[in-house]
Parts: structure tokens; C-alpha cells; sequence
């Protein structure tokens, strides 16, 4: 069956499954959980899309609508997204590791090959791998390991301003602004602090690794830091 806009019902169920944690991915502008809106927004796909789509799930037993007519994940529809998102955070260190790819090549390439490797596979190159703890982006392997790490985390913007910090993951479901991410060094591990905020003009100065400059709002919500004790 073709799928609204090329995406698959595991890339949907993946979108489902990080709008339902309190850090999860990029966070777009348009509400705080998984409707229509958001969905279609972090795939890029329009709104009627997304909504056939999770007709769709909804249908299959993967989804259920809550009282505001957002999208919640069934327990089957979460374990199959727990699935999805750790096979594609293996094949992303696969391709890294192994083939030799960048982290934000990776990410694209992961999405396109998802579909083509069995579970059989992923444990396969996961073992091959050593059982890598985090995707290229910082992301952990295990989804509960990620749950549990997340309310460790705030976006950089909203890092007290003075506070250092560590980068410890980026936005995946912007691939252009992932790979600017890695064009200006802004990576797991990098030391960053918030120096001050301009709302008019919607950026933020910050210090990364020491050396001051802007960024812009939307940069600093893709980027998720510990901040220091």
C-alpha cells in the first residue's frame, strides 16, 4: 500500500513515540502533543496526510486518540516503536562505524535502509558493533535508557544563563539543521554555556568550548544538554 508522502507507518510511529516524552526530538511550535499538527510537521507532510495516516494506525490497533484527540501510542503500538527506534539508531552507528559515513549522512541513509534489515540483522551487526550505548547524535540505543536520561536534559535554550553545560544529543528530524549542527561543531561532548538571550530577535548568545557567538532559538531547542553540577 502506498504511504502518504513516501513515509512509512514506522517512521509515524517513531515521530508518535518521541512526541510522547517530555524531551523527545526537535520541538516544533505548534502544541505539546501528537496531533495531526505536529505529526505532519516534524515529516514534513501535510496535515490531511498525517491525519490519513493515523486513521490508519488507529485502524491497525497502534494508536488511540485521548481526549484532545491527540495520537497515543497502544502498548503495541510502543513496543513496535521502541523497535524502530533502536534499529535505526544501530544502523546508524553501522554506517558511521563501518562504512564509514558521517554522523549526518547517517541519519538519511537510516531512515532509507530501515525497512531493509530483519531483526536478525540488527542483533547481528549490533553484536559486530560491541552493543554501541548511543547513536552518532548522542541518542542512547535503548529506549529505556533514553526515558530514563531524559528528565536529565533540557534544550540549551533553556539553560539558566552562566550555567555550563555538556552537549549530549541533537534533533534528528531536521536534517538540515543537523548537519549545520556538525558544521559548526556543535556535538556531543562539546562544553557550552548560555550568556544571554535576545527574544526579539529570537537567538541566544552562548560560549561553545570557550568561544562566544550567536545562536539562533530554533538551533538551541535541537540541542539537549546536562548541565553541570
Amino acid at each position: 500500500m502506498a504511504q502518504p508522502h513516501g513515509h512509512s507507518v514506522d517512521e509515524y510511529l517513531e515521530t508518535i513515540y518521541f512526541l510522547a516524552f517530555p524531551i523527545g526530538e526537535y520541538r516544533p511550535s505548534t502544541g505539546s502533543t501528537a496531533i495531526a499538527a505536529r505529526v505532519a510537521e516534524m515529516l514534513g507532510v501535510s496535515r490531511a496526510s498525517a491525519g490519513e495516516m493515523l486513521k490508519r494506525l488507529e485502524a491497525e490497533g497502534l494508536v488511540e486518540r485521548g481526549d484532545q484527540k491527540e495520537a497515543i501510542l497502544t502498548p503495541t503500538g510502543t513496543e513496535r516503536a521502541k523497535r524502530v527506534v533502536r534499529k535505526h539508531r544501530i544502523i546508524e552507528r553501522f554506517l558511521t562505524d563501518f562504512m564509514g559515513y558521517t554522523a549526518g549522512e547517517s541519519h538519511v541513509h537510516a531512515d532509507e535502509l530501515g525497512d531493509t534489515f530483519t531483526d536478525e540483522m540488527i542483533e547481528r551487526i549490533n553484536d559486530r558493533l560491541g552493543h554501541p550505548d548511543r547513536c552518532p547524535h548522542g541518542w542512547p540505543v535503548e529506549p529505556e535508557v533514553e526515558q530514563a536520561e531524559n528528565k536529565e536534559l533540557v534544550p540549551l535554550g533553556d539553560l539558566d544563563p552562566g550555567r555550563e553545560a555538556e552537549i549530549m544529543r541533537l534533533a534528528e528530524h531536521d536534517g538540515d539543521l543537523l548537519h549545520w549542527f556538525y558544521e559548526e561543531g556543535l556535538v556531543p561532548g562539546t562544553q557550552v554555556s548560555v550568556r544571554s538571550a535576545q527574544p526579539a530577535a529570537g537567538q541566544l548568545t552562548v560560549t561553545v568550548d570557550g568561544v562566544e557567538r550567536a545562536l539562533s532559538e530554533k538551533a538551541a531547542d535541537g540541542i539537549y544538554v546536562r548541565a553541570a553540577a
